[in-house]
């Protein structure tokens, strides 16, 4: 094993700094070392904290790090994206005393830690039981494969992008979620006997019935949210208009420096207020934007990004206009400007939140020659033709406790039956199928 260092500095370059061990272990000192710990509980993925902070307190590193390895394949990415501060932070008995343990710091900086030790705790395991295929190589997908493999199942993932890691590689920034760490826990999974098999797309192979016929025993799907929604106001068809899934996996992906040309010293409106959004204009922002507006329909306060997201904005000096709503992109053949109309809130909604509701007479319009639209996410239209399963509000209908669809040997996780949602929920859904899976193999399920 390789000698440790004071800090991982290999994976995270392109990100902000993490823990040191002697910043680490000064923080889970502060661990009341709770009985039954409510952070445990309130981790989706039973990545259980309580019990890895317990043993990084007492000084067994090495037991800490398997604890994550053996219940998250996705360990370091929880700990890095995770809104912690809503889920196990939250839960945290500390909170009653002065603020709960760090545990996302913790978290990353010990899968980091690992790394740099050169500790590994998940071994390889040779498939012998049985054949699994898993469409859909984002964070569902392969927590499902990884499951699969380390109990002996044959496991083949197949993936319509050119690289693993859905969501995780195309949507997230990395200046959030860095590459290197990206690309060392989908090679730890690949590790394990998994075949991955990326641009093939399922739909090219003759659909699900076609894998069946090649011996699959049973199929996960998990092929995530990629087609967008759009605002679908006058102008949209300009130059300079895109969704948010095309500006932020164009820069993960092949268009980076036609993207950057696009937007180096022009002004650039992103239109949503969730993580998506904070996201693009952050990005648009560090590759040359002149100035970035966000543009908001409700209230700061409405907005669904964490916190920590919006002040990272503003500290970045991001431009937000709220209680501001698009209705008209105006040029010739490029973008040149947004009409803008006011609105104030009203009554709840579904959602809880104020309904915003338009002012008449408020309009004005704001020069802009980007507008990047990170509204949300559907599935694929053509996904439906190929899984016959059944489907409820535009999403696949999977069982809470198997993830099982109404066809017996298909099961779905991720956003596809969520909708858009948390990397650790995903994570969740891969390891509840994965189970059941099993148990439907070897007879023991329905």
């Amino acid at each position: 094993m390789k000698q440790s260092a004071e800090r991982a500095p290999l994976f995270t370059d392109e990100m902000e700094e993490g823990f040191t061990l002697t910043l680490a272990t000064e923080e889970a000192a502060r661990c009341l070392l709770c009985f039954d710990a409510p952070c445990s509980q309130a981790c989706p993925a039973g990545t259980d904290p309580g019990s890895f902070i317990r043993k990084l307190r007492f000084r067994n590193v090495t037991g800490a790090i398997r604890t994550i390895k053996e219940n998250n394949p996705f360990g370091w990415t929880c700990g890095t994206v995770c809104p912690t501060a809503k889920l196990c932070e939250l839960a945290c008995s500390r909170t009653a005393i002065d603020r709960p343990i760090q545990i996302g710091k913790l978290q990353r900086f010990l899968v980091e830690h690992g790394w740099t030790m050169g500790f590994s705790p998940i071994k390889n395991q040779q498939g012998t039981r049985g054949k699994v295929a898993v469409i859909g190589s984002g964070p569902a997908g392969l927590s499902c494969a990884r499951q699969l493999a380390i109990n002996g199942y044959q496991v083949t993932v197949f993936e319509k992008r050119e690289q693993p890691g859905g969501n995780l590689r195309y949507g997230i920034p990395p200046f959030r979620l860095s590459e290197k760490g990206i690309r060392r826990e989908i090679d730890e999974i690949i590790s394990l006997g998994v075949t991955l098999k990326t641009q093939t797309p399922i739909e090219g192979m003759g659909g699900l019935d076609r894998l069946q016929e090649e011996g699959f025993q049973a199929i996960f799907l998990s092929p995530g949210l990629w087609n967008p929604i759009r605002l679908g106001i006058e102008g949209s068809e300009l130059e300079g208009v895109m969704s948010a899934t095309e500006f932020l996996g164009g820069l993960r992906g092949d268009q980076v420096s036609q993207i950057e040309g696009m937007v180096k010293g022009r002004i650039v409106a992103v239109i949503g207020g969730g993580s998506v959004a904070m996201d693009a204009a952050q990005w648009a922002k560090k590759i040359g934007a002149r100035d970035v507006y966000i543009l908001y329909r409700r209230s700061y306060k409405e907005m669904p990004a964490e916190e920590k997201e919006k002040v990272q904005a503003l500290n970045d000096g991001i431009h937000f206009l709220i209680l501001t709503q698009p209705v008209k992109y105006t040029g010739k053949v490029a973008l040149e400007g947004v009409v803008c109309r006011r609105t104030r809130l009203g009554t709840p909604d579904a959602s809880s939140r104020r309904r915003p509701e338009e002012i008449p007479g408020s309009d004005f319009e704001m020069p802009v020659d980007i507008a990047i639209e990170a509204l949300a996410t559907r599935p694929d239209p053509t996904l439906k033709e190929i899984a016959s399963v059944t489907w409820e509000n535009n999403l696949i209908s999977a069982s809470e406790e198997t993830r099982q669809t109404s066809i017996p040997w298909i099961y779905a996780g991720g956003d596809i039956i969520r909708g858009p949602a948390l990397v650790v929920e995903a994570v969740a859904d891969g390891k509840k199928a994965a189970q059941a899976i099993m148990e439907h193999l070897e007879g023991k399920g329905e």
